[in-house]
């Protein structure tokens, strides 16, 4: 063997150095016995004890020598055994190592029974960039790899913990069920259209109430479902949904869980904004339309106009050959509102509406809010079963035993069939506007697919957030990348320079720039009657485009009326508190006064944004306007001599208004400003002047000697007065 055949080769090296370093010893023994025995007959006689010293026999070296080289073997010998061992038994030894995708610095180093340190330096020569990395930075496929590629170690891929595949404990609707087993049931209609056309109207005529008067400013601010008996016995599902641009969202919800869209147009406005925006939600839910042509009393009123407005939507009405139902009304008088009802319920005969009464109810969360004696409160539409009380139901993340059931009109209910609005108390949390109501057979059952919807919530949080980190992860790598490109070609202390120089531009903030910078943020709290109606202010805030100007924050939103902890964080973040239909007690104003927060309340949507626009305005720097006080035009230039200098003077009549020499004055030629200041002299014939009004002629000359004036220049005089900024975030109404 190889190894064997070295270990001989030095052997036989070592073997020749050792026999010719005895002979030289014994050389120079020999040649000293020859000295000494020619002295010795010198010495002899006088010192007799000299001759009997002897030296060492060369015998005794080549023992000495022969015993090293033995133990020389021997310790060569052993080494080459404890090497070629170790040769063997190394591929046996690699430490394995169990890793998995996305694992961190941290785990990596724990995994590998290492300090983090030691993960570092494996990285070191690599093209991670060190600096970004910290003990929770996760750790791409590549560089796991390469670390324990360097340790010697081997490596194991593994499945996360929570890659594991958990069991689906959510509920589910039932199959759909045996047509044998389905009963008619009534329709459930929702009226759409643009704000201020009298879908409320309509719907208090129908159910005869003061639905309308009750409503802030006439304008929907919420959904009302409400079941209406008609003469004839038929009985009809109302969802009034609001008209205002604001409620998008509550119109896209109320087409979901419909049969039938009444869309009412203006017979004097004709189709508007949302009127075109209802039809988009009805064809998308694939509903059919009803068209009811209200105002018709009106005397401008012009419904064959309406009709054809609604042709270049694909609303064909039966008059032009199409199957939608128009309806002449007047919601105002009642006019041929049985018409409408009576179109409405043919259309729905037609559909043949039916739903299976038995079994597990499923349904939908068409409005939420929390009632300040009865917690949280939901109005829905049950769809299929029966709702009574005691059910256990399930709505996104919350679930309720149900404690009491009510009517629109407040009245307490046993059982709720499908089809029927029923306001439902004993809900464990408030759930969203849309959400799928659906039975359980227990609470446990019901806690159980509340914490399974809660864990995917999560588990859909935790992936997002790891794509953000690998986006910023790899963003900051190439910034370093980038860096380390723009620094690697220099000298340390140019690089050094450089960053000192960079970092001396990065100023701190002193505390008056701070203030100005804070001054500039609106942090605001929302606190609405209705999860839709939060919902709708919300998705007003999500147009806010002007955060150039002014930053707007939302610090906290919820559904009820304000509370003491709204006001703790309006005054931690100095911010504004603003209410849609709720109330603030007394000792919450008070409160809130002491602790100079603003609470802002409105029933009427436009009014809380134009206050919200209002406010960003007053966080925004004042302007300067100028405001002109007089026109002069110059008929003459001269120059007169003060002192050893030459000054130009003009000569002016003033046109318009009057020139005061204390105010700001400027200088326009072919209509650009050349110069702004004020005057040095001001004169009138020889006098002077702090005035001169229209129609007459002056002197004046400029605080700027340069300055040339040409016959036909213009001279203005004008003051700067601060005007209140105002936003120019536009919410689109």
């Amino acid at each position: 063997m190889d190894w064997r055949r070295s270990m001989n080769q030095k052997m036989l090296k070592l073997e020749n150095l050792l026999r010719f370093h005895t002979v030289c010893r014994q050389l120079h023994s020999l040649g000293q016995r020859r000295t000494l025995a020619q002295w010795r007959r010198v010495f002899s006689s006088a010192y007799p004890g000299w001759a009997a010293q002897q030296y060492t026999q060369p015998w005794q070296t080549d023992m000495l020598l022969g015993a090293a080289l033995s133990q020389y073997r021997l310790l060569v010998t052993k080494k080459e055994e404890r090497s070629r061992k170790s040769q063997l038994s190394s591929p046996k030894s690699k430490k394995e190592v169990e890793a998995w995708i996305g694992m961190t610095v941290e785990e990596l180093a724990t995994a590998m029974e290492k300090d983090i340190d030691y993960i570092y330096e494996a990285l070191m020569n690599t093209s991670i960039d060190i600096d970004s990395l910290e003990a929770d930075s996760h750790l791409d496929e590549v560089w796991i790899k390469e670390v324990i590629k360097k340790a010697g170690m081997k490596l194991k891929w593994s499945k996360l913990k929570q890659d594991k595949v958990r069991e689906n404990k959510d509920a589910v609707r039932r199959p759909q069920a045996d047509p044998a087993s389905l009963i008619p049931r009534s329709p459930v209609v929702t009226i759409m259209g643009h704000v201020d056309h009298g879908k409320t109207t309509l719907l208090d005529k129908l159910r005869k109430t003061q639905v309308a008067a009750m409503e802030a400013g006439g304008i929907t601010q919420h959904i009302g479902a409400f079941l209406v008996s008609l003469p004839s016995g038929e009985k009809i599902t109302f969802l009034d949904t609001p008209g205002h641009a604001a409620f998008s969202a509550m119109r896209a919800r109320g087409a979901q869980v419909t049969d039938i869209v009444i869309l009412v147009v203006a017979a004097d406005d004709g189709v508007m904004k949302q009127t075109v925006e209802s039809i988009q939600h009805a064809k998308d839910a694939q509903v059919p339309i009803v068209l009811a042509i209200n105002k018709c009393d009106k005397a401008d009123a012009d419904p064959e106009k309406v009709k054809k407005e609604l042709l270049a939507y694909d609303v064909v009405c039966e008059d032009y050959g199409g199957d939608v139902q128009a309806v002449h009304v007047s919601a105002l008088t009642g006019d041929n509102l049985m018409a409408l009802a009576e179109a409405t319920v043919t259309l729905a005969e037609m559909l043949e509406l039916k739903a299976d009464p038995t079994g597990p109810v499923e349904g939908t969360v068409i409005e939420s809010f929390t009632d300040k004696g009865r917690g949280p409160v939901t109005t829905a539409i049950i769809q299929r079963g029966t709702l009574r009380k005691g059910s256990i139901l399930v709505a996104g993340k919350s679930w309720a035993k149900v404690r009491l059931m009510f009517d629109e009109n407040g009245k307490t209910i046993n059982e709720a069939c499908p089809s029927m609005p029923v306001g439902i108390i004993g809900w464990r949390d408030l759930p969203s506007a849309g959400d799928e109501i659906l039975e359980v057979e227990s609470e446990s059952r019901a806690r159980e697919v509340v914490e399974w919807r809660k864990y995917e919530q999560e588990e859909e949080k935790n992936k997002e957030d790891l794509k953000m980190i690998e986006e910023k992860r790899k963003e900051h790598q190439e910034a370093h990348r980038k860096a380390r490109e723009k620094y690697g070609t220099l000298h340390w202390k140019q690089r050094s320079f450089i960053k000192y120089q960079e970092k001396k531009e990065q100023k701190i903030l002193r505390p008056k720039e701070k203030l100005e910078r804070d001054s500039n943020i609106l942090p605001v709290i929302i606190k609405g009657d209705v999860d839709g109606s939060v919902e709708a202010i919300l998705g007003i805030m999500d147009t806010y485009d002007a955060s150039h100007e002014c930053e707007l924050e939302l610090v906290h939103f919820g559904v009820g009326d304000i509370s003491e902890n709204d006001v703790n964080l309006a005054e931690t973040f100095h911010g504004v508190i603003y209410g849609f239909n709720v109330n603030a007690s007394n000792v919450i104003q008070q409160s809130a006064a002491k602790k100079g927060v603003k609470i802002k309340l409105h029933k009427i949507i436009y009014r809380l944004v134009e206050d919200l626009q209002e406010e960003l305005s007053s966080k925004l720097p004042c302007i300067m306007e100028e405001h002109t006080l007089g026109e002069a035009s110059i008929l003459a230039t001269f120059s007169i001599t003060e002192g050893k200098k030459k000054v130009p003077v003009a000569g002016c009549r003033v046109q318009k208004g009057q020139l005061e020499k204390q105010k700001k004055f400027k200088l326009i030629r072919n209509g650009h400003v050349i110069w702004k200041g004020s005057l040095t002299s001001l004169k009138h014939h020889k006098d002077n002047v702090s005035v001169i009004k229209t129609g007459m002629d002056c002197g004046l000359s400029l605080d700027e000697d340069k300055i040339e004036f040409q016959v036909g220049d213009e001279i203005i005089c004008y003051e700067e007065k601060e005007v209140l900024a105002k936003t120019s975030w536009d919410p689109g109404f």
